[in-house]
Order: C-alpha cells, then sequence, then structure tokens
C-alpha cells in the first residue's frame, strides 16, 4: 500500500472518529467493545484529570496511555501534542504549563480540529493553539517547544525517521521528547502482527523496541528511555482476532507480551 494510501486512511477513519463523537457517540476503534470495556483506550485519565474537561473531549480519545502525566510538564513551559486528535491531552497540558505557558495542538484532521476547538471553547481555556499540518512537517520554526508529547500516534506515520527529525528540530536545545506510543518487543510473523496492530491501533505501523531507540539517536536524541505502561496480552484480543480467521491458540506464543504501550522518553542535547 502506497504512503499516501496510509495517510487517506488514517485521515478518514480518524475524521469519522471526530463525527461520531459529535454526533453523540464513542470514537473507540474496536468494533467489539465500547471505549470504557476497551483494554487500549480505557482507564488512561483519573477522574481528576477528566472532571473539568467536556465529555467529548474524553470520549474522542484514542490514544494508548497519557504523556500529560508522565512529562512532568512545568509551568511557563510551551509543549506541542503531535496528532492531537479532540485535544485532551493540549487540554491537560495547558492546566499543568498554567498561564505563562502554552499548549499547541497539531493535527492533519479538519473534523478532529473543529472537534478540538469546541472543546477548547467549552473548557474555557486560552493558552491553547490547535494548528493543521502533518507531524512530518510541522508548522513551527525551530527551537520554539520545550516538550513534545503525543498519544498513540507516530505509530500511525509512514515516515518516522521524518517525524523524529522533525521534532529535534522545533524542540530547543534541553527540549525533551516525552510520548506515549505502541512498541513492538521481538520478531513477530508478518501476518499476524498487522492483525495485532489493526486491534490496537486501527491502523498498522509499530516500531520495534530496538529501532524505536535507533532512528530517535540518529535524529540526534540522547538519554533515550522506553518505559512500558501496558502490555497487551493475546486474550485481551481473542475475539478480534478468532473473527479475522486466525486460531488464537495456535499463535499466542507468538504473539503474547509483544505488543505494548510505551512512554518513550528522549532529550535534544543542550548547545554547546
Amino acid at each position: 500500500m502506497a504512503d499516501q494510501d496510509i495517510k487517506q486512511i488514517v485521515k478518514d477513519k480518524y475524521g469519522k472518529a471526530a463525527l461520531k463523537v459529535t454526533d453523540g457517540g464513542s470514537s473507540c476503534c474496536s468494533s467489539t467493545s465500547g471505549l470504557e470495556a476497551h483494554p487500549i483506550t480505557s482507564n488512561l485519565y483519573t477522574e481528576s484529570e477528566t472532571a473539568c474537561l467536556p465529555s467529548e473531549a474524553t470520549a474522542a480519545s484514542l490514544g494508548c496511555g497519557n504523556p500529560t502525566a508522565l512529562a512532568e510538564l512545568k509551568a511557563g513551559e510551551t509543549v506541542l501534542d503531535l496528532g492531537s486528535g479532540g485535544g485532551i491531552d493540549v487540554l491537560l497540558s495547558a492546566r499543568r504549563v498554567g498561564p505563562t505557558g502554552k499548549a499547541y495542538g497539531l493535527d492533519m484532521t479538519d473534523e478532529m480540529l473543529a472537534l478540538a476547538r469546541e472543546n477548547q471553547r467549552k473548557a474555557g481555556v486560552s493558552n491553547v493553539e490547535f494548528l493543521k499540518g502533518e507531524i512530518e512537517a510541522i508548522p513551527l520554526p525551530d527551537n520554539s517547544v520545550d516538550v513534545i508529547i503525543s498519544n498513540c500516534v507516530i505509530n500511525l506515520s509512514v515516515d518516522k525517521s521524518r517525524v523524529f527529525a522533525e521534532a529535534f528540530r522545533v524542540l530547543r536545545p534541553g527540549g525533551r521528547f516525552a510520548v506515549s506510543d505502541v512498541v513492538v518487543r521481538g520478531e513477530v510473523p508478518v501476518q499476524i502482527r498487522r492483525s495485532v496492530e489493526l486491534w490496537i491501533g486501527c491502523v498498522a505501523g509499530a516500531l520495534e523496541h530496538d529501532e524505536y531507540r535507533a532512528k530517535l539517536a540518529k535524529a540526534g536524541f540522547e538519554g533515550i528511555d522506553l518505559e512500558p505502561t501496558r502490555v497487551y496480552r493475546v486474550e485481551d484480543a481473542r475475539e478480534f482476532l478468532a473473527k479475522s480467521g486466525i486460531d488464537v491458540d495456535a499463535i499466542a506464543p507468538q504473539v503474547d507480551g509483544k505488543f505494548m504501550s510505551a512512554f518513550v522518553r528522549a532529550r535534544k542535547p543542550l548547545a554547546g
């Protein structure tokens, strides 16, 4: 499948997810369960975090982690969320950096941007700006943000090396890369990997653990660390995989525990 075809599939799927939330539904990718029960997207945020947010921001969450809680954001910092969707992580970040800081959200989907801006209006948050663009070509100047976050979006990109290079470019010296993403540990047969990734994130594309580290290092990052936050068991995906015609018991040893959500930390070196 061509890169542009994959990008269009992602754009269409997330556009439909935004419209579903706008119409009063849930945006969960899985067709087998509701958002609250889904093992990927459920229980990522505390009640205290979501209490002051519009319900549509929570309903539109398609992430696999909670980067705002792990990034240790500080008052006055400028934060950029890659693939900001309905805006939940941007709004939470804005609260953490306070009125002297700023939170940008970047998304390529018009429907998600419209939903995010409406959620911003409902939340009454002023230190936020949502930008239209692609994470492979960030529409911000060099050395302009302190922290980059992202929630299970980089795995959807067809050019992850370009994403990391762009993240490095817009971060200030000493800036932090702090994202949640889906990562693969070890070898998994291609057909099985594709099916599991479809279950996890709607579109396949997760990097292998060591490859993720290598690409970040090549982009210039240091202090790279991948911390597992949720390991996916084959039982979680049994119904989905069985409906795909896969013998779950036969493939279990090749899949169980090899897919995980991870919090990925890295740092842009200080100048000089």
